[in-house]
C-alpha cells in the first residue's frame, strides 16, 4: 500500500518553518549529518534522510559535530552496535555545549527491543528513535523533534511491521552519476542466522511502473549507473496483491525494462539469492550489454548439511549446477559471493566442503564472515555453537583460499581493456582515479578528478590479487 504524498510534504514544511526559526537564533544555516552502518540498503535509506533534511532546510555535511546527527544503525554486520554505543559517549558530550543540537538514532537496530532499552537507559540524550518500517515518516518526525516543547524529551517510534511503501521521497545521492534503486523491501526466506526478516520485515514490491518513473527521473538528471536494490531480488512481484501481478511483473522484466531507459550506461542489481534465480534472468543478462558481467550469489556453505540447517533452500550440487548454467550463457561474468564459516555445528570437514565448492566455481572475489550469533534468530539458539578458535581456524584457511583464487582469475584479464567508470580520486595517490569495470573489479589509474563520473576505457596493465593498476587508452573517447 503506498501512502499520501502530501502528507509527508506537508510535514516537511513545516520542519522547514522550524530549520528557518533555528537559523535566525544561531545566525547561520543549521547542519546536518547522516551516518550509516551497513548495507547498500541501509546507504540508500540515508539518502533519502539527508534528502529530507536538506529540503527541510540544513546543510549537509560530513561531519558528526553538526546541528542534526542521524545514526542510521545495522544489525546484520558484526560489532556494529559496538562501534554505535561507541560513539554515543562523544556525542552526549558534544550536547551539553550545543543544546539546540538534536541526535536520532535509527535503522534495524531499533527493531530490537534490547537495543531501545539501551538507549533509553544509558544514553538519556538521545532525541529521537524510530525503525525500518516507518522511515518514510521521518518528516513528521522532524517537525517533532525540533519542536522547542520536545526539547529533552527522547521520541521514540519504531513499528512491529509494514506494508507501507511511499514514493517520491527527496534524495541526496552521494554520487551524482550512480545511484541505488529499490525495488523491494524486506525478507520472506528466514534463513536461521539471520535477522533481517525481523527488522525489515516481511516482502514488499513496488510497482514497476513506478520505479521505471524514477529511473528515468535519475537518467535525466545525469545517472549513468544505477543499481536495483532487494534483500532478494529474485523474489520481485511475488506475494503482491491479488489481481495487480500485472503492475509487477517479473525481476527479469524490470531489469530489462530498466537496462532499455535512454541514458543509463550500466544497471548493477543485488542480492540475488540462488534457490530462485532463473534461467530468464540469466537470458536477460545475456541479451543486454549494459547489464553488469558480474553477479552477486551467496553461497553462505558447502557443505549440505549446513545449508539444510541455514535453510537456505539448496544444496551444493544444486548450486553448482547453477554456476555451470550462468558461466554457459554469460562466459564473462564474475561471480562473487558470501561465505559463513563457524555456523552452529559446523566441523573441519563441513569447512572442506566449502572450499571445495569455492575452489569449482572459482568467486572473483568471496566475502567472508565469522559466524555472529543473533539474538532473535533461531541459529542463536542452537546448542552445538563453534568455539572461536576453531572457527578461526576455518576462517583462514577459507580465506587463503578465496584469495589464491581471486588472484588467479583476476590475472587472466591482465593486459586486456575494459570500460571503467571513475567513481574517486584514490584515497591513497592523488595522481590516480578509481574506478570500477562491468565486472566489479576495482582499477587504479592515473588522471584527475575531471574524469570522474566518466566511462573510460583502460587497459589493465597489472593484477593485484583483488584490483588492477591501469593505463588509460589513449585517443578513446571518455563517454559522459
Amino acid at each position: 500500500m503506498t501512502i499520501d504524498e502530501q502528507t509527508q510534504r506537508d510535514a516537511i514544511a513545516r520542519a522547514g518553518d522550524r530549520v528557518r526559526a533555528l537559523s535566525l537564533s544561531l545566525g547561520r544555516k543549521p547542519t546536518a549529518c547522516v551516518v550509516t552502518f551497513g548495507c547498500q540498503m541501509n546507504a540508500r535509506d540515508s539518502e533519502k534522510l539527508a534528502g529530507i533534511l536538506e529540503e527541510s532546510g540544513f546543510s549537509i555535511i560530513d561531519d558528526e559535530d553538526a546541528d542534526f546527527l542521524i545514526y542510521n544503525t545495522c544489525t546484520v554486520r558484526e560489532n556494529a552496535d559496538k562501534r554505535l554505543f561507541g560513539r554515543l559517549g562523544a556525542v552526549g558530550a558534544r550536547k551539553k555545549e550545543k543544546p539546540w543540537s538534536r541526535l536520532a538514532v535509527c535503522g534495524c537496530m531499533m527493531q530490537e527491543e534490547l537495543h531501545v532499552d539501551r538507549l533509553k537507559k544509558s544514553y538519556p540524550f538521545v532525541d529521537l528513535i524510530f525503525g525500518t518500517h516507518n522511515l518514510f515518516t521521518f518528516p513528521s518526525l522532524l517537525d517533532a523533534v525540533l519542536a522547542p516543547e520536545n526539547a529533552g524529551n527522547m521520541i521514540v517510534d519504531v513499528w512491529d511491521r509494514t506494508d507501507r511503501i511511499l514514493e517520491h521521497l527527496p534524495s541526496k545521492r552521494k554520487y551524482p552519476f550512480k545511484s541505488g534503486v529499490n525495488i523491494m523491501f524486506g525478507c520472506d526466506n528466514f534463513c536461521t542466522y539471520c535477522i533481517v526478516p525481523y527488522v525489515r520485515g516481511r516482502e514488499r514490491s513496488r510497482r514497476s511502473a513506478d520505479i521505471l518513473d524514477e529511473v528515468r527521473r535519475l537518467a535525466d538528471d545525469g545517472v549513468r549507473e544505477v543499481m536495483l536494490l532487494g534483500q532478494n531480488v529474485n523474489s520481485y512481484g511475488k506475494n503482491v496483491p491479488a489481481g495487480e501481478e500485472a503492475a509487477y511483473g517479473s525481476f527479469p522484466e524490470l531489469l530489462a525494462g530498466v537496462a532499455e531507459i535512454p541514458g543509463i550506461r550500466r544497471v548493477r542489481f543485488m542480492t540475488s539469492h540462488p534457490k530462485d534465480l532463473s534461467d530468464e534472468l540469466v537470458e536477460t543478462i545475456r541479451s543486454h550489454d549494459n547489464i553488469a558481467r558480474h553477479l552477486h550469489l551467496p553461497l553462505q556453505s558447502g557443505s549440505d548439511r549446513i545449508l539444510k540447517r541455514m535453510n537456505r533452500g539448496y544444496d551444493s550440487a544444486g548450486y553448482l549446477a547453477l554456476c555451470e548454467r550462468i558461466k554457459a550463457r554469460v562466459p564473462d561474468i564474475a561471480l562473487t559471493t558470501d561465505i559463513i564459516i563457524g555456523f552452529p555445528g559446523e566441523t573441519p570437514e563441513d569447512v572442506d566442503a566449502t572450499i571445495d565448492v569455492v575452489r569449482s566455481v572459482r568467486f572473483r572475489n568471496a566475502f567472508t564472515f565469522l559466524y555472529s550469533r543473533r539474538s532473535g534468530t533461531p541459529a542463536a539458539g542452537f546448542a552445538d555453537q563453534v568455539p572461536k578458535e576453531t572457527a578461526q581456524e576455518g576462517f583462514d584457511r577459507l580465506l587463503r583460499t578465496v584469495q589464491e583464487i581471486a588472484a588467479e582469475e583476476t590475472k587472466k584479464q591482465e593486459g586486456s581493456v575494459g570500460e571503467v567508470l571513475v567513481e574517486s580520486v584514490n584515497e591513497n595517490d592523488a595522481r590516480l582515479v578509481t574506478g570500477r569495470l562491468s565486472d566489479n573489479q576495482l582499477v587504479h589509474f592515473p588522471g584527475d578528478e575531471t574524469l570522474i563520473g566518466q566511462f573510460v576505457r583502460v587497459k589493465l596493465c597489472e593484477a593485484k590479487g583483488f584490483y588492477y593498476i591501469g593505463q588509460r587508452v589513449q585517443g578513446s573517447d571518455a563517454v559522459h
